[in-house]
């Protein structure tokens, strides 16, 4: 029995080298826990193994999806026992107080991988994952789950460079799960499908000949309402999406076009050439003009920034 539930359980060395990468991979594992087991099985290093009853502190994070059956969660920052199901995902953090376990008559078989390193503490720091919020009910996954299928048989063969690559990987499951509680914020109503439309509005009239006002309208909202979906959604003000069209836009013309750069603030309802140019500079560190001279040698293939964007 212990052969079979720790076959692919494996709690891999790292150097300081690997540690300098940003990222380690210190833990990593599937393990298939039948109904009426004892949990968690016996096998586990003494810092990993724990009693439910008390529960534990690591000194790293961890990701753990429940692929099946149902269980229970605490930790200090939730402060109550919370029920788990299949397809939901737990994230642990360092010196955070916590337990879990199956439900006994049900069993559950997770996947989990545990990671240390500054990349990480950005992450919690910058509130991209918060103690507060350690769950995260993300459905049945393939890709999450060939990546951790991934992360243990690169893992179990340790060849060198091992911990960069699982490392990698890692920082990928923790960009697929953002990306899909950023999504699910959204699942069940319109906003996604309105804030698209208000982006293809934007890109089609980069100059900002339609206002953002006219396009929240256009799409039956007030504009504090899209404006804040909008920033929700996408990470920018409608303002900040807009600038980036228009300076898209300029570097397109500056490289595949003969227009002189007033023109180009003209097109663009630039205020003036030297609005247009001090914009310019502000966003990329050089004037329109040293842009055209210095990057127009350099192309050799198709534009970087098609015309009709």
């Amino acid at each position: 029995m212990k052969n079979t539930l720790f076959a692919n359980v494996k709690y891999p060395a790292f150097s300081e080298e690997d540690e300098n990468w940003g990222l380690t991979v210190a833990s990593v594992g599937y393990q298939c826990i039948a109904p009426f087991s004892a949990y968690p099985p016996k096998g586990h290093p003494s810092p990993y193994w724990f009693n439910p009853s008390t529960g534990r502190t690591l000194q790293e994070y961890q990701l753990i999806y429940i692929t099946k059956g149902k269980g229970y969660f605490s930790s200090a920052h939730l402060g109550q026992r919370m029920p788990l199901e299949a397809g939901e995902l737990l994230m642990l953090f360092p010196n955070e107080w916590h337990t879990y376990y199956p439900e006994r008559k049900d069993g559950w078989s997770t996947y989990w991988v545990g990671f240390k390193g500054g990349f990480a503490d950005n992450l919690v720091n910058r509130n991209f994952f918060q103690k507060t919020h350690p769950i995260y009910h993300i459905g049945f996954n393939e890709l999450i789950v060939d990546l951790f299928n991934d992360i243990i048989e690169i893992t179990k063969q340790e060849k060198t460079g091992f911990q960069q690559i699982t490392s990698g990987m890692t920082m990928h499951l923790l960009g697929l799960l953002y990306y899909i509680i950023r999504n699910n914020q959204f699942e069940h109503n319109n906003v996604i499908h309105k804030i698209e439309q208000a982006r293809l509005l934007m890109r089609e009239h980069p100059g900002g000949d339609i206002s953002l006002e006219e396009i929240a309208s256009s799409l039956n909202m007030s504009y504090s309402w899209f404006r804040k979906m909008f920033r929700q959604y996408t990470g920018l003000s409608p303002t900040q999406y807009q600038l980036q069209i228009k300076l898209r836009k300029a570097k397109a013309l500056l490289l595949g076009s003969s227009m002189t750069i007033k023109e180009i603030a003209f097109l663009l309802n630039f205020e003036s050439a030297n609005y247009f140019t001090l914009f310019f500079k502000q966003k990329t560190g050089i004037t329109p003009g040293t842009f055209r001279t210095t990057c127009r040698g350099k192309l050799d293939g198709p534009l970087e920034f098609p015309l009709s964007y």
